[in-house]
């Protein structure tokens, strides 16, 4: 059983000025796939509070997979992608990239996002943007992947 954070980073919907639809439907896609939902969260996008929030789930084991959304493209509050690098101990390349390769092919635009992934303690972190189309694709592109990778976090497969 996969257990699952959902992180949605935005300013105007952590002060409850835009409904949170990209976390809403992370949170419909993860439990289609029968992942647990431990923890879901909307939080301002400020560098020093999403490294915050990533280091105490993943090192107080509330969640095998954070899915980030939001703050991974151009704008100067954009910040989701340096935190998670600030916090992570081993980055993660080949997710991102099958996830812009994935998505690329319904829009260029695709490739524009700087999210990324990586590891810390035993939790994958995965940054997703903040619309819902590009959650959607991200996810569906990158979903068969995440169970073998949390088994071998987990030390479940030993063998690859």
């Amino acid at each position: 059983m996969i257990k699952v954070a959902i992180i949605t980073i935005s300013d105007k919907g952590s002060k409850g000025l835009r409904q949170d639809k990209s976390g809403e439907l992370l949170i419909k896609m993860v439990e289609k796939e029968g992942w647990i939902k431990t923890l879901y969260l909307i939080i301002p996008d400020e560098k020093e509070e999403i490294e915050q929030k990533l280091k105490e789930v993943a090192d107080n084991n509330i969640a095998d997979l954070i899915l980030t959304t939001g703050g991974t493209g151009f704008a100067p509050r954009d910040v989701t992608p340096e935190a998670t690098k600030n916090i992570i101990e081993k980055e993660v390349p080949g997710i991102p990239e099958k996830i812009r390769y994935a998505t690329g092919e319904n829009t260029p635009m695709a490739y524009l996002s700087r999210g990324v992934c990586g590891i810390r303690k035993f939790t994958l972190i995965i940054n997703f943007p903040g619309s819902t189309k590009a959650v959607k694709e991200c996810f569906e592109a990158v979903k068969d992947l995440i169970p073998h990778g949390i088994n071998i976090l987990k030390g479940e497969i030993t063998e690859h």
